[in-house]
């Protein structure tokens, strides 16, 4: 059995097909279909039910893939940690981010380590803070930037807080409430919003400023999106909540500050379990980026 097989076995069950397989692996179709069938003979048994036109994994392929998976990400990490004992990082930093994320510019964060590391593959996932927590957790993200209520920590995880915001009414440039100096949560729980998904961190953030207060609301929109929230905002469809420092500053939206309304918390989260010498020098990369960045009066 060799690594070489393990990759074209993945690039099937991932592309549902020989020849996107192939191309992906940059091997002509038939290459690839001799060494899969060639690993399936040394195993005994088949891994992939084929016709002319359909490709599935069988039975016994979909049990094979999670530890051919981990056999692959084992040796890369291998080589990772072999090339790092010698002042060289190599392999692949995932990092994951809120939508709104706004105490670290993460694509120039970015650029300070691809200049530092070139030899590392950058990846990114975007997505809720429960999710990516979770993803550091099972070490499918290297490190994540979160955003959660006050009160609420990351579990599981190794995290420092970055910084805290309130949130700001945002409104349409002709809004009623347009005009106004500053406004509090009985002022805006009659409006229509345009939030996060129910459950979610950032959604949880209004949430529960709004049952503190005693106050209901009616969340008319759901996206996951800020900026379809915005747009949303823009056609005066609905009004939303969120972190002043993420706030817009476009001519057609009004940022409105907000008394007694939500806090934010953004989180820096990494797991300290055997951490990879990519996820590590970024994190460096962070520090000194922080300790670099001027103290305010």
């Amino acid at each position: 059995m060799e690594l070489q097989q393990l990759r074209y076995v993945l690039a099937v069950a991932e592309t549902g097909n020989f020849t996107r397989a192939a191309r992906q692996c940059f091997v002509v179709q038939s290459a690839l279909s001799h060494q899969v069938a060639a690993l399936e003979r040394e195993l005994g048994f088949t891994l992939f039910a084929r016709t002319s036109r359909r490709v599935e994994l069988t039975a016994a392929g979909e049990a094979f893939l999670p530890a051919a998976r981990a056999c692959l990400e084992s040796a890369g990490r291998a080589v990772a940690d072999a090339a790092a004992a010698l002042g060289h990082v190599r392999g692949t930093l995932t990092v994951g981010v809120i939508p709104t994320v706004t105490a670290v510019d993460v694509p120039s964060a970015l650029r300070d380590f691809h200049y530092e590391h070139p030899q590392v593959r950058i990846a990114m996932r975007v997505g809720g803070s429960h999710d990516l927590c979770a993803d550091v957790r099972s070490g499918q993200v290297d490190v994540a930037l979160l955003g959660l209520p006050e009160g609420d920590q990351p579990r599981g995880v190794r995290s420092r807080v970055l910084a805290r915001d309130e949130h700001v009414a945002v409104v349409a440039r002709d809004h009623h409430l347009a005009g106004r100096a500053g406004v509090s949560l009985d002022d805006v729980a009659a409006e229509t919003f345009a939030d996060f998904p129910a459950g979610s961190p950032g959604r949880a953030q209004s949430d529960l400023a709004f049952a503190a207060a005693g106050l209901t609301r009616d969340v008319a929109f759901e996206a996951m999106a800020a900026d379809f929230l915005l747009g949303l905002v823009r056609q005066d469809l609905a009004i939303a909540l969120l972190p002043s420092a993420f706030a817009p500053t476009a001519p057609d939206l009004v940022a409105i500050p907000l008394v007694g309304g939500p806090t934010r918390v953004e989180y820096l989260a990494w797991s300290d379990f055997n951490p990879s010498p990519a996820a590590s020098a970024f994190l460096d990369v962070l520090d000194r980026r922080a300790a670099d960045e001027p103290v305010g009066d």
